[in-house]
C-alpha cells in the first residue's frame, strides 16, 4: 500500500506560496490544494449573491448550499469552474473577511482535512501547520518582503488587466496581513516545527529544490 504523507505551505499574501506548491506537487506527482482560494470561492460567491461579511445567519444559508472542488489546477463552486474569476483585488478583500468567520473556517476546514486523508496532498495557506493539517510530517513557511510581495501581486493584477497603482496593492497587503495575524480564529504564525524560506531574492526554482531535498 502506497504511503500518505501531509505537506503543510504557510505564509502571507504574495509569498509565493500557490505557485511554489503547485511546482513541488508536479515534482513528487501528488496532489495540490489551493485553501487560498477555496475561501476566495467563498469570497466570490458571497459578492454574486450580495451577501455581506456581517449577515451571519445568510453566510450559514450559502455554505449549506456550496460545493467546493479542484480538478487539476482548476478550483470549481457548485459544479462551475471559476479559476479565472477569483484573483481579482475585490474577491480577495472578501476572502480575507470572510476567512475571518468562524462559520467559513469550519466549513473549509472539514472539506481539507477530508482532502488530505485518502491521498498525499501539499497544501497552502495562511494555518495549514498550525491547525489544518497539524499533523503534517513536513511543514513549510515562505516569507518576503511586504515590497516584494506586493511588486508580484500588482504584476499580476495588471496582467489580468486591472488598474491599481502598486501603493494601492501594498497597501492592500499590508492590511491583509493585519488581519491575518491578529484574527482571534487561528491566525497566520509559523509553526514551531516549520521550515522557514525568505523567497525575497531567491528564484521559484531554488526554493521548490529547497523544499524537495528538505523531504527527501
Amino acid at each position: 500500500m502506497k504511503k500518505i504523507f501531509k505537506i503543510a505551505v504557510d505564509g502571507p499574501s504574495g509569498s509565493g506560496k500557490s505557485t511554489i506548491a503547485k511546482k513541488v506537487a508536479k515534482e513528487l506527482g501528488i496532489e495540490y490544494i489551493d485553501t487560498g482560494a477555496m475561501y476566495r470561492a467563498v469570497g466570490y460567491k458571497m459578492i454574486c449573491e450580495g451577501i455581506s461579511k456581517d449577515e451571519i445567519d445568510r453566510i450559514k444559508e450559502m455554505l449549506d448550499q456550496t460545493d467546493i472542488d479542484f480538478n487539476g489546477n482548476d478550483i470549481y463552486l457548485d459544479g462551475v469552474c471559476i479559476s479565472d474569476k477569483i484573483r481579482t483585488a475585490e474577491v480577495a478583500k472578501m476572502a480575507s473577511a470572510c476567512s475571518a468567520i468562524a462559520e467559513v473556517r469550519e466549513k473549509l476546514v472539514d472539506l481539507q482535512r477530508k482532502m488530505a486523508e485518502e491521498k498525499s496532498v501539499i497544501m497552502d495557506g495562511r494555518d495549514i501547520g498550525t491547525n489544518v493539517l497539524s499533523d503534517a510530517k513536513y511543514k513549510i513557511f515562505l516569507t518576503a518582503s511586504t515590497r516584494e510581495r506586493a511588486l508580484r501581486r500588482w504584476k499580476e493584477l495588471k496582467d489580468k488587466g486591472e488598474d491599481l497603482s502598486l501603493k494601492q496593492v501594498e497597501d492592500d497587503i499590508i492590511q491583509r496581513d493585519f488581519n491575518d495575524t491578529t484574527r482571534k480564529l487561528n491566525p497566520l504564525r509559523k509553526a514551531q516545527d516549520a521550515l522557514e524560506i525568505d523567497t525575497t531574492e531567491i528564484t521559484i526554482e531554488d526554493v521548490v529544490q529547497t523544499i524537495i531535498n528538505s523531504i527527501e
